[in-house]
């Protein structure tokens, strides 16, 4: 126990990335909750999200062509992840990807001035590169899904790049990825195995 103590204490943001209402149905939610918890408790502050409490546009009407104004509870949200020093991000694969609904939040709010700014010459003209707004936080992305992760692996490739490098990288996150699965034909012990692990990570801070 010692260790933990020894640890600084970190202010962490959490979303919960799955769509789905009813927390009690989803092993996803489970873990979020345990995460929290077990954060908590190692002397860590958290500032917790659920994707379906969250009041948004998930469309992106017209693309970057014209400003979309952010609905409150993505600014707050954007407000929070620049608060903390690590995020954690718990969601569902599905079709090799995260859920449309998540998809949609991070069309919306990870835009230029809080999550990067493109490179510009003198004269205002795009010049290669970018600024990463958010660099120097650590994040740690949960994706649970239905198959085991080393078949989708091996038939799809990397199905957390999206979030890994093409998002969170890209904004500045140093980012871990955690894959649990088979999520639809996984044994108690095999659940409780994911339940530890939360929790210790969620002690830790990681």
């Amino acid at each position: 126990m010692s260790f933990f103590r020894d640890r600084s204490p970190k202010k962490i943001v959490l979303l919960l990335g799955h769509p789905n209402p009813n927390q009690s149905e989803s092993i996803t939610a489970e873990l979020a909750t345990l995460y929290e918890a077990a954060a908590r408790k190692a002397g860590h502050e958290v500032k917790r999200f659920n994707l379906t409490d969250l009041k948004f546009d998930p469309i992106l009407h017209r693309g970057y062509k014209a400003i979309q104004d952010l609905e409150p509870d993505l600014k707050n949200l954007q407000e929070a992840i620049k608060w903390c020093d690590h995020f954690v991000l718990f969601y569902p694969n599905w079709w090799q990807t995260m859920p449309a609904m998540l998809k949609g939040l991070f069309d919306r709010m990870w835009l230029p001035g809080f999550a990067f700014n493109m490179r510009k010459d003198m004269g205002g003209k795009l010049v290669t590169g970018w600024y990463k707004r958010l660099k120097g936080k650590s994040s740690r992305v949960f994706v649970l899904s239905g198959s085991h992760p080393w078949f989708i692996w091996f038939f799809f490739g990397d199905y957390t790049n999206e979030i890994k490098m093409g998002i969170l990288w890209f904004a500045g996150f140093n980012t871990k990825i955690t894959r649990l699965g088979p999520t639809d034909m996984a044994p108690e012990w095999m659940k409780n195995s994911w339940r530890r692990k939360a929790a210790y990570l969620g002690r830790l801070g990681e």
